[in-house]
């Protein structure tokens, strides 16, 4: 069985039990979760709105960074997922789930697998802030 059990970019909302019933797995010790969520300051600006702009390869490059997660780590199961479209305050724009065997293994692979999304695959994030201000981001 592929360890690799739900990676998709949509543009409806994420669902967190969605990601955890796609990792759970009798082999694994440790399951970790990591939910990115739109937060209402960023570098002193108030935040009204972000959007997420995702390249038709984004899934590609998605599948790519979690095998190499997957080859790196003793991964038993992994998930993915990212939200583009417009999002408000607390909306959940990504989740990401491992479970390996052990606790320090999940801990490991969750933080390459969310940091190699946000640098490698091509999302894009348009902030736009309460002075009608706003600015591109890219993830790559």
């Amino acid at each position: 069985m592929d360890v690799i059990r739900l990676l998709a970019i949509r543009e409806t909302p994420l669902s967190v039990d969605e990601v955890v019933a796609a990792v759970g797995d009798h082999a694994a010790g440790g399951t970790t979760l990591f939910i990115g969520t739109v937060r209402d300051l960023d570098e002193g600006r108030d935040v009204e709105l972000l959007s997420y702009s995702a390249h038709p390869s984004a899934e590609a490059e998605l599948r790519r960074v979690a095998e190499k997660v997957a080859a790196d780590f003793p991964v038993t199961a992994l998930a993915a997922v990212h939200r583009v479209g417009d999002l408000e305050l607390g909306d959940i724009a990504v989740i990401v789930a491992v479970a390996c065997p052990h606790r320090g293994e999940a801990f490991a692979a969750s933080r390459r697998l969310i940091d190699d999304l946000k640098h490698e695959v091509p999302i894009w994030k348009n902030q736009r802030f309460a002075d009608g201000s706003a600015e591109w981001v890219g993830a790559c």
